[in-house]
């Protein structure tokens, strides 16, 4: 994202401060896929995301104390408009997949978003680009495939990546301020589902605990508190630098799923997850330039 990373390396010996930082936002980014898990499997779906989202901007608005201006506004709703597409289809994915397998097919949105970026900006499209999504396609074909085929949760997944490395290239290319352009994102999201549940007649249930626990864990911690520590961090470093540590998010989310949803991957899907984490992860490093090559 054009603005967060645009400023420069903190200085030497505390150089370390921001990649943990954003570690740990990629951690908590993994983890949230263990707690939906959860929460929508005891409260439904757009409830849930309306009452997360609204939590999500109350919070992020109390820690600004501004509101969004007019280049905000304009800037940040197509953005927000892709957010909530990729947290409904994803969401609506998760009903029918694993937290492990969620995680790593929407972290496919780190190899996504340079071909959209190219396809709307017509950016530069790195080789390396396209060996990332073969080996991509290699790992879905296993991972999906040594349990009896692609099913529509995996389609809707797919679609969410899409959806949320839309929004990293339009995000990439806005102007205005990083904090509220996130918070006209977080409050895009809360109208729509908000919107979306009252006008479909969906009850919303009594909140039980551990689904009130749920929505403070991913509304304050995952979207407001993640948001805002991503930004700092990636104001403190280089792109690339920041990119790599967030396609750690994906190997968080599959060994959060196995530690503490108990889940549980053959052999098979266990070569297509490692496949999918080095598409990923791949994606992200220069070797030309790791290896001192022009």
């Amino acid at each position: 994202m054009a603005e967060q990373q645009a400023a420069g390396v903190p200085r030497t010996g505390r150089r370390w401060i921001p990649t943990i930082t954003l570690l740990a936002a990629s951690a908590l980014y993994g983890w949230s896929f263990v707690v939906v898990k959860d929460v929508i499997a005891q409260y439904p779906v757009l409830p849930y995301l309306g009452l997360r989202w609204a939590i999500a901007a109350l919070t992020l608005f109390l820690l600004l104390r501004r509101w969004p201006g007019r280049l905000e506004w304009r800037m940040g709703l197509p953005v927000g408009a892709l957010l909530a597409v990729g947290c409904l289809v994803q969401t609506e994915g998760m009903v029918t997949v694993g937290a492990g397998i969620a995680g790593l097919l929407t972290g496919l949105f780190v190899v996504f978003t340079p071909i959209l970026d190219r396809l709307m900006f017509k950016s530069r499209l790195p080789r390396r680009t396209l060996v990332s999504v073969g080996a991509a396609m290699l790992g879905i074909a296993m991972l999906t495939g040594a349990r009896g085929g692609f099913m529509l949760g995996d389609l809707l997944l797919l679609l969410s990546a899409v959806a949320f490395a839309g929004q990293t290239v339009l995000l990439s290319h806005a102007r205005g301020s990083v904090g509220q352009l996130g918070l006209v994102q977080l409050l895009a999201c809360a109208v729509t589902f908000l919107l979306l549940g009252s006008t479909g007649g969906i009850p919303y249930p009594a909140i039980s605990g551990s689904v009130a626990m749920g929505l403070i864990i991913l509304g304050v911690l995952a979207s407001a508190v993640g948001v805002l520590a991503q930004t700092w961090s990636q104001r403190q470093m280089s792109a690339s630098s920041a990119a790599l540590v967030l396609s750690a998010e994906p190997a968080f989310a599959l060994g959060f799923a196995v530690v503490l949803a108990g889940e549980r991957l053959g052999s098979l899907q266990l070569a297509g997850a490692l496949v999918l984490i080095a598409a990923i992860v791949g994606h992200e490093i220069d070797f030309r330039r790791a290896f001192g090559r022009a």
